[in-house]
C-alpha cells in the first residue's frame, strides 16, 4: 500500500492541488499531519480538498486555535493576525470538520505507523535537531512515525544501540525523487515538510510518498502558482511578511 504523507498546507489552495495533482495515481491513502488551515487564503477550499479525499489527518495548533478550542497566546504577531483573519474566513461547517481532527499522536494501518503534528509527546513541540526527536523515537508506540510542524522536510533515525541520527540510516543528505530504505531494527521520525510554507529555502511544495510493502519513502517537491496565492493574501488583512517570504521558502 502506498501512502501520500503531507503537512503544514496553511490554507494554500495552489500548493494543494499542486501536491495532488502531482501525486496522482501513486498513493492509496493520504496521511496528513496538520494545519489545514493558518497564514494561507484559501482555509475553506483547502479544508474541502481534504475532506473529498477522505485524508487521515490529525490536528496542528493552527487548526486547534483556528476552531476555538485553544487561544492564540503562543502565537507571534503575523500568526495571531492570520488566525484571527481565519477565524472569520472559516464557515460553521468547516469549523466543526477542525473541530473533529483527532489530536496526535494516532496510530494507524493496523498500529504499524504512527500520526503526529509536532513531537509524540506534544502536538505543539517543535522537532529539529536529534536531541529533540529522542524522546519521539524512544516513547513512540509504531517504528515509523510522521510528523509536521516545523515545515522542514527531512528525517530522524534511532538505532539499535540508542544512536539518534539526523536522517535516514547511513544516508548523509536528503535526497529526493528516489526510494530510500527503511532498514528493520531502526525507528524513524519522518516529517514531510509543508505543502503551503516550507522553510528549508526551497519555495516548491514538499510531500511524502511512503510504500508499507517495500517499507520505502521518498522525498518530492513541486512547483505551485506562489504569485496566484500571494494575489489572493494581498486581498484580504494578512500581513505582507506572510506574502513575502512565500517566494523564498523561509
Amino acid at each position: 500500500m502506498r501512502f501520500l504523507v503531507i503537512s503544514d498546507l496553511h490554507a494554500s489552495l495552489e500548493a494543494t492541488e499542486a501536491v495532488f495533482h502531482a501525486a496522482d495515481g501513486a498513493y492509496d491513502q493520504i496521511l496528513c499531519c496538520g494545519d489545514l488551515v493558518g497564514y494561507g487564503p484559501s482555509p475553506n477550499e483547502v479544508i474541502e480538498q481534504i475532506a473529498a479525499r477522505q485524508a487521515l489527518c490529525v490536528r496542528g495548533n493552527h487548526d486547534k486555535v483556528a476552531c476555538d478550542i485553544d487561544d492564540a497566546s503562543l502565537f507571534n504577531e503575523q500568526a495571531q493576525q492570520a488566525i484571527t483573519w481565519t477565524r472569520m474566513a472559516l464557515t460553521p461547517e468547516h469549523k466543526r470538520f477542525l473541530q473533529e481532527l483527532p489530536q496526535g499522536p494516532i496510530l494507524v494501518d493496523g498500529n504499524r505507523y504512527q500520526l503526529a503534528h509536532g513531537s509524540v509527546l506534544n502536538e505543539d513541540e517543535y522537532v529539529y535537531s536529534p536531541e529533540e526527536a529522542y524522546d519521539s523515537l524512544n516513547d513512540s508506540a509504531a517504528p515509523i512515525t510522521f510528523v509536521g510542524h516545523t515545515h522542514v522536510c527531512g528525517a530522524f533515525s534511532l538505532r539499535k544501540n540508542g544512536f539518534v541520527q539526523a536522517g535516514i540510516d547511513d544516508m548523509e543528505k536528503l535526497q529526493f525523487d528516489v526510494w530510500i530504505s527503511l532498514a528493520g531494527g531502526s525507528r524513524y521520525l519522518i516529517n514531510p515538510g509543508s505543502v503551503g510554507q516550507p522553510r528549508d529555502g526551497d519555495p516548491r511544495a514538499a510531500y511524502v510518498l511512503f510504500d508499507s510493502d517495500d517499507c520505502a519513502v521518498m522525498f518530492k517537491r513541486v512547483e505551485y502558482d506562489i504569485q496566484k496565492v500571494q494575489e489572493k493574501m494581498r486581498a484580504t488583512p494578512l500581513p505582507g511578511y506572510l506574502i513575502r517570504r512565500l517566494e523564498f521558502g523561509e
